[in-house]
């Protein structure tokens, strides 16, 4: 067991040396392509209830608890299971899991009959979304060089948050000008999803997951893949440098997030993701509505975010700059500091340019906060329960999604619409507060970090 512990750290240590993104660039793409489906589906429900409410005969607590309550239930469920799933029999065939679960229920969104159905197909497809952010992050992170982690990340997040952007650009098409639109903008989601899913069969497993679970003829074949590409590029590699880190597996892989240090990392960034998706989710699943209740057109409050929203992958090329040479929790911070701006001037809906211009921020924010995050978040547990830990911190952060998105209203409705959205913008700055407590990350081998 001692020799094959040591082939297992060499064959990491010979990837780690590799100073670029030695995979072929369409894999970026392809993982990419599944990343779009997930932001589009986050954002396409928010824009379909205000005409599925009619359809259907909905209440306003009913509207909450299948736009979002449902969703959320399966983000957190399908995180976790599929996750702890990923951490035991590999990332490979758990990321076609999730894809085939959005294409499902994204297909069941549109074909849904009533309130019934449509928290059935919500459900699902909340599974596969939750799952998916986790494993495109585990995935990512296990392959990138220590020195490109973040930005090669965010590269991929980049093709992601494109979805998130165009998606109330199509909703506007659709949701006011068909009576059907809405299901239509479901449908392009399971399309979507569908060729995600025949595009990732390309994909290879995860070295790291492969060595510590011993299957290293496996992890050295992809490897020694990696070496010879690199090389072919111009690369000079230097010798490998061996770290000492632990390759301890077992049955359960939770049970290693309750041990110190990972013990104190899971209470923080469970706080660290409750506190942002309190306003996260409140911003993009009750917005349209709110301004809606407030005497702005359906089609006038989807153009403001659908015009705000192009912050998304402006947000996303920033940090692309940024992401590895600022320490990451502190840049975390930064963004959390755009958002609560964004909020602010969002809150205080004077004109039109107000609240796009608040959108606009608010947007850049996400988009410069999500990956980054992520990819902090994934870097502070091991491989042994890497996604299993992603998992618990990112699904049990989602619980505060669920309350700002069921708060927000209540909020706005008890003390007003621009304190309601001042009140997110500061959770938000609350866990920019969070992440500075956390551990450097940057630049840094995975097993540094977690070990």
């Amino acid at each position: 067991m001692a020799v094959s512990s040591e082939l297992g750290k060499l064959i990491l240590a010979r990837m780690d040396r590799i100073p670029i993104w030695s995979l072929p660039a369409s894999f970026l793409i392809i993982i990419g392509v599944g990343y779009f489906f997930t932001f589009y589906d986050i954002s396409d429900i928010g824009f379909a209830m205000p005409a599925i409410a009619p359809q259907f005969h909905l209440s306003g607590s009913e509207v909450l608890f299948v736009a979002l309550a449902v969703g959320l239930i399966g983000y957190i469920f399908g995180s976790y299971v599929i996750g702890t799933l990923a951490d035991r029999y590999g990332r490979f065939n758990m990321m076609l899991l999730t894809m085939t679960l959005t294409a499902i229920g994204s297909f069941g969104d549109a074909a849904a009959t009533g309130i019934i159905t449509l928290t059935i197909w919500r459900f699902v497809t909340g599974m596969g979304v939750g799952a998916d952010l986790n494993l495109v992050s585990t995935y990512i992170g296990e392959f990138a060089p220590p020195n490109r982690r973040g930005q090669i990340s965010v590269l991929t997040f980049l093709i992601g948050i494109i979805g998130q952007a165009v998606t109330p650009f199509i909703a506007l098409a659709l949701v006011p000008s068909f009576v059907f639109g809405w299901r239509l903008l479901f449908v392009i989601g399971g399309i979507i999803a569908v060729v995600a899913l025949a595009m990732r069969f390309q994909l290879p497993e995860s070295p790291r997951w492969l060595v510590v679970h011993g299957k290293f003829d496996r992890a050295e074949e992809i490897v020694a893949k990696m070496e010879e590409k690199a090389k072919k590029k111009g690369m000079t590699l230097p010798e490998p440098r061996v770290q000492d880190f632990s390759m301890e597996k077992g049955r359960f892989p939770t049970k290693y997030l309750f041990r110190k240090p990972y013990s104190n990392r899971l209470a923080l960034l469970v706080s660290l993701w409750f506190f942002w998706y309190i306003g996260n989710y409140g911003f993009l699943g009750d917005a349209p509505t709110l301004l809606s209740n407030q005497g702005i057109t359906i089609a006038s409050s989807i153009l403001y975010l659908a015009v705000g929203a192009v912050g998304y992958p402006i947000g996303a090329v920033i940090m692309i700059a940024v992401a590895d040479r600022v320490e990451r929790k502190f840049v975390i911070f930064g963004d959390t500091v755009v958002w609560l701006v964004g909020m602010i001037l969002f809150g205080f809906l004077k004109n039109a340019t107000s609240v796009t211009i608040g959108s606009f921020l608010a947007s850049l924010a996400l988009g410069m906060y999500l990956q980054v995050a992520y990819t902090f978040t994934a870097e502070n547990y091991p491989t042994r329960a890497r996604s299993s830990g992603f998992a618990l911190s990112d699904g049990l952060g989602h619980i505060g999604g669920a309350f700002g998105a069921l708060a927000l209203p209540l909020f706005v409705a008890s003390y007003g619409f621009q304190t309601g959205f001042i009140i997110i913008g500061i959770t938000g700055l609350i866990a920019g507060l969070l992440a500075i407590v956390g551990p450097s990350a940057t630049k840094l081998r995975l097993e540094q970090i977690s070990d």
